[in-house]
């Protein structure tokens, strides 16, 4: 199996670089907040924001992001070393429709399972962040109209350098490598409607230096004088040379080198795609979300006497399946992930629920063979008040429901049908801790 990688960042270009070069990258937003983290490193330095080079300023925050995604990888192995219960996994033959069930303590399934810590290299964690710099002034993302407008005017017939910054962290070893590219970019002349109606498309809006290269912005670039990759977000021959430099072979890292991804090939869709967001035929004569199965987190809420009294909830967004209904948290796990891995992503990425927040105390399993779709049962911490809230568009919304006002929801379709044994399992283990 080939190493993970895991990108800090929801950017579509560096997700495209990476697949184009062979690796489908799992998809960790870093949630680090850049101008905290630059006064903090002025601070530091006894120096002033504006007193930092662009190429400082790209590196400092590389390794932030790559560092906050490690750091909170390194809180979901800890929280998950320390689940307790048991699971029980429902293995179920279509053929014959004959079920059978197994309890097994958590703990076991946990070890014999092949997730992040079983890897001699990885997974390897990408930060990466870039600015753009031109006549002393240093440009990130304009996001309103106004700033990209007086950017493109200012531009245009003129050059400026781009600067990236990458950071590699191997969370096997904690190896931590970092590396600047830059590259000038010479741009050709473009009047006041190109950029008013390149504004328009809104390309320009949330990317560094208000162009693209690989774009609707790349036909006013006359010219690159330096690796164009960086220029779109993170120069991939220098993330090779990094990655050897690591000990690791280059090509232990593709996972994206046949046509069988065509899934994503053809996706238009900029909401970011794990490996393993696929479709799948299963022998149970239905299509199921994840060629590696999939997970979701059920949290529970219980009051001062230790009674269940909320269960965090997600209303799907329209767009999703079964749009409109309410489910837990959860989705495909990417290749290289546990289930309780992928449980923990999901719950971040969907509810903004982290592994300092909760502790795992059982987990289901609906085991088709072929697929499989396993429920990590988890208590909110008495000494936490989780605010969560959703971190991306798969949510209408993220509520906290009375506990029994759920089975009163339009839920989702396997979790009505499983919610009388959860709800059940839910109470006993309330009285159990």
């Amino acid at each position: 199996m080939s190493i993970p990688v895991i990108l800090a960042s929801t950017s579509p270009s560096r997700q495209r670089l990476l697949r184009n070069a062979g690796i489908r990258p799992i998809i960790c937003p870093s949630y680090v907040d850049e101008d905290a983290t630059l006064q903090r490193f002025a601070d530091q330095m006894h120096t002033t924001l504006n007193d930092i080079p662009a190429e400082s300023r790209v590196l400092v925050l590389s390794e932030a992001k790559a560092k906050a995604v490690h750091e909170r990888l390194i809180q979901d192995e800890q929280a998950i070393s320390e689940a307790t219960g048991t699971q029980i996994t429902v293995h179920t033959n279509a053929q014959s429709n004959r079920i059978r069930k197994e309890t097994t303590p958590i703990q076991q399934v946990i070890k014999e399972s092949q997730g992040y810590c079983h890897y001699e290299h990885g997974p390897l964690i990408i930060g990466s962040d870039s600015l753009f710099e031109i006549d002393g002034h240093i440009y990130g993302k304009p996001h309103t109209i106004e700033a990209a407008t007086q950017r493109l005017k200012r531009m245009r017939n003129q050059h400026g350098t781009l600067w990236t910054g990458h950071t590699i962290i191997d969370m096997a070893t904690g190896k931590t490598l970092r590396a600047i590219e830059s590259a000038i970019v010479n741009f050709d002349d473009f009047n006041d409607n190109d950029i008013e109606q390149y504004i328009k498309t809104r390309e320009p809006l949330e990317v560094a230096g208000s162009f693209t290269l690989d774009g609707i912005g790349g036909a006013f670039i006359k010219s690159i004088d330096g690796d164009p990759h960086c220029v779109i977000g993170l120069s991939i021959n220098r993330v090779r040379t990094m990655v050897q430099d690591l000990d690791i072979n280059w090509t232990d890292l593709w996972n994206n080198t046949t046509a069988t991804s065509n899934y994503v090939a053809n996706n238009t869709n900029e909401h970011p795609y794990q490996p393993g967001d696929q479709w799948i035929d299963c022998t149970c004569g239905h299509k199921h979300w994840g060629i590696n199965g999939a997970a979701g987190m059920l949290i529970a809420r219980r009051d001062t006497n230790g009674n269940i009294s909320d269960i965090l909830l997600q209303h799907r967004a329209e767009w999703s399946a079964e749009g409109g209904t309410w489910g837990i948290p959860g989705g495909a796990l990417a290749t290289g992930e546990n289930a309780f891995e992928g449980a923990m992503r999901e719950s971040l990425e969907e509810a903004n629920i982290t592994a300092n927040d909760i502790y795992i105390v059982g987990s289901y399993v609906e085991d088709h063979g072929k697929w499989s779709y396993t429920t990590v049962f988890a208590f909110e911490k008495h000494d936490h008040q989780l605010d969560p809230k959703a971190n991306d568009d798969e949510s209408l919304s993220i509520e906290w429901v009375p506990f029994e006002k759920v089975k009163e929801l339009p839920l989702l379709s396997y979790f009505k049908n499983d919610w009388t044994h959860f709800s059940e399992r839910l109470i006993k283990l309330s009285h159990e801790m």
